[in-house]
């Protein structure tokens, strides 16, 4: 004889209320995961250009200490910018 399960006009709500909030919330988790990607993605391109334009502007100069200086201080926000953006990219993965 087949066993049959017995409905329960209580609980059976609130476990269907909990399963669609249970999938709400791994939804908000995934579009939130990609929408921190995205920015991070943006933010590391924008302070890379940055430093790029801000190097060649410095080497423009005619004064060596001056243009070796410049590119020292952008290579050292490249670096943060990477550390930064890879370290967030770790906490929000």
């Amino acid at each position: 004889m087949a066993t049959q399960s017995k409905s329960n006009p209580i609980t059976d709500p609130i476990e269907t209320a909990a399963e669609r909030v249970a999938e709400f919330g791994e939804k908000a988790a995934a579009s939130s995961r990609k929408a921190s990607e995205a920015y991070l993605s943006s933010y590391e391109k924008a302070v890379l250009a940055l430093a790029d334009t801000y190097e060649k502007a410095v080497g423009a100069t005619k004064v060596e200490w001056i243009a070796s200086l410049g590119s020292l201080q952008a290579d050292a926000t490249r670096e943060i910018t990477r550390a930064y953006t890879n370290a967030a990219r770790e906490l929000v993965g």
